[in-house]
């Protein structure tokens, strides 16, 4: 089941911060800056609750939180047209190999569609290779891709 969380959510949430990390990190983003990064932005949207930012957490049949989910409603930057942006999602290592992670991504295209989004996007570092494999095998592609020069 997806509910929408709440604030008792926030410790869970939040206890997904340093694995948003554990994987080969571009040149010049030091684990602890990357890290203490996502936290400081996770928190900034929890506490102010902006109107274009939803989160979902994702339980099991015995009701134990299994993940959750950011999205973001923003204006593509072409288009100029509404896309839902996937800030953040995560597994909890022991339901991971479940089909959770898919399950998200199936919520996420459903909220999309529900509010007229024309694209889905996310962002996902080279090193991850596991979720850059599920995206690809889910159907996503490439649309953009920064490139860093650390000086």
């Amino acid at each position: 089941m997806i509910r929408a969380a709440t604030a008792e959510d926030d410790g869970f949430i939040l206890g997904f911060v340093e694995r948003f990390t554990d994987f080969e990190l571009p040149p010049g983003r030091p684990r602890h800056v990357v890290t203490e990064g996502i936290r400081r932005d996770i928190l900034d949207h929890l506490n102010r609750q902006p109107g274009n930012s939803f989160w979902f957490i994702l339980e099991n049949d015995e009701g134990a939180c299994c993940g959750f989910m950011h999205l973001q409603l923003v204006d593509d930057f072409f288009s100029e047209r509404r896309n839902c942006h996937i800030a953040d999602l995560g597994v909890h290592p022991m339901h991971e190999g479940k089909g959770h992670a898919k399950t998200l991504l199936a919520h996420a295209d459903e909220f999309a569609r529900e509010h007229r989004c024309e694209r889905l996007t996310l962002n996902v570092f080279p090193g991850n290779e596991r979720a850059r494999d599920l995206y690809e095998a889910e159907g996503w592609d490439y649309d953009l891709l920064r490139m860093c020069k650390p000086l």
